[in-house]
């Protein structure tokens, strides 16, 4: 499998391979056929798969049944990847060059978290074990946080159903994803069942030729991540491919399955802020060319003035980088709960849920608008071909929703729900 320091490594040689083109590519804005190839040669996809567990024992998984689900460990799985904080480190590393394929890479790994989350204990290592066998690449999304918005009937969204057939179920509807379209191996999407009105999590196969794909062709940012529309049309669904159903009430639900959409919040909190580390370190290079360039030579006009001869410009650069490094420790912290989070897996109550879906608002929040800055202020300082890529790319993924109800959320919380412990969080 490797350690995490040689993923590490893996990750870094290939963001260096991807920064070489990367203005290119994105001029270009093709399916990324070459890139997710370029992806699995080098091993990640499979490295970003949910790390071993030890099995639960047999007393575990009875207690689990009894109660609904709630019992201790994560079902046991065998994914046989990196844990979420390195998980997080080499998604993050791989935006700093290519945003696009930090975002494909990141909802990979939430998604290949699926099992865990939805399905029985039982369930989870076969499942996870044959995704790794057969290197399968994620895509999808589940429910109003993931990448498709609402997808529940009355909603706003488009709605899959399921209407029931022999052995399980026939899938009908369109949904647009974020990621992946074109190339993914599965698409882990919810679906309202139309005998029951439960909402369900499915997998589908997207080479059954009941799935048509569409890719988008014209987005302003993120043009190489694989976005696109897919319609199902009577796609059958197994009963092996329910996974369970999806949790979007969070008073009803368990309180692990209601991890999925925080987690792959603060997934996209850590490619955005990778995209802006991305950004600072490329003007930051052209800034230090400039400072070398002979006089009269159009480097001179890349960067005005060059460092060290201008105030303001230190300036700039310094508040543009505090930004981004107090984003990046707030993002740390959230990492590090859901890391324990996800370890503790189905004994999780509601008041952990709530501790860290705190912690991750306020990643959210705090990564957004330091990103969004840092992207902005690029563009005043530099005027270099191919920058523009690193704000469009930010402003698509720090656009996916407002922050107000997140900070509304996060005082609420400070306020109401942190047992009067404020240290908790400062």
């Amino acid at each position: 499998m490797g350690t995490p320091e040689f993923w590490m490594r893996v990750g870094r040689e290939l963001g260096d391979d991807l920064a070489t083109d990367a203005p290119d590519r994105d001029r270009a804005g093709k399916p990324p056929y070459d890139e997710v190839a370029r992806l699995r040669d080098s091993g990640l996809p499979t490295a970003l798969m949910p790390p071993d567990t030890a099995p639960d024992t047999a007393s575990d998984t009875a207690s689990d049944t009894a109660s609904g689900g709630t019992g201790g460990g994560t079902g046991g799985g065998t994914g046989g990847g990196l844990d979420w904080a390195d998980a997080c480190a080499v998604v993050r590393r791989i935006a700093a060059a290519d945003g696009s394929m930090g975002e494909l890479l990141g909802r990979h790994h939430v998604l290949s978290w699926s099992a865990r989350f939805f399905a029985a204990p039982e369930r989870v290592s076969p499942l996870e074990a044959r995704a790794v066998r057969e290197q399968w690449l994620w895509a999808g999304g589940t429910g109003p946080a993931g990448a498709d918005g609402p997808s529940r009937p009355g909603d706003g969204g488009a709605c899959l159903v399921l209407a029931p057939a022999t052995g399980g179920f026939l899938l009908n509807g369109q949904r647009t994803l974020a990621t992946a379209v074109d190339v993914a191996d599965r698409f882990v999407l919810d679906a309202v069942c139309a005998s029951s009105g439960e909402s369900l999590v499915v997998l589908v196969d997207p080479r059954h030729p009941g799935v048509g794909r569409a890719p988008l062709t014209d987005r302003f940012g993120q043009r190489l991540a694989g976005a696109g529309t897919v319609r199902f049309d009577d796609v059958p669904i197994g009963v092996d491919d329910v996974l369970g159903t999806a949790a979007f009430d969070e008073d009803t639900a368990v309180p692990f399955a209601t991890v999925a959409p925080l987690a792959l919040r603060l997934m996209l909190a850590h490619v955005a802020l990778g995209v802006a580390e991305g950004a600072l370190a490329e003007a930051r290079e052209l800034s230090l060319a400039a400072s070398h360039a002979r006089p009269g030579s159009a480097m001179e006009y890349l960067l005005a003035p060059p460092p060290g001869t201008d105030a303001d410009l230190l300036l700039a650069f310094g508040e543009l980088a505090l930004g981004v490094h107090g984003a990046s420790a707030v993002v740390e912290r959230a990492t590090t709960a859901m890391a324990q989070t996800l370890r503790t897996g189905r004994a999780l109550d509601a008041r952990g849920r709530a501790d860290t879906a705190a912690l991750v608002a306020a990643a959210g929040a705090v990564t957004d608008r330091a990103a969004l800055r840092a992207g902005e202020g690029i563009l005043e300082l530099a005027e270099a071909d191919g920058l523009d890529r690193f704000w469009r790319n930010i402003r698509v993924l720090a656009g996916r929703g407002p922050t107000g109800p997140a900070l509304r959320a996060i005082g609420d919380h400070f306020l109401y729900g942190g047992g009067g412990s404020p240290a908790r969080w400062w």
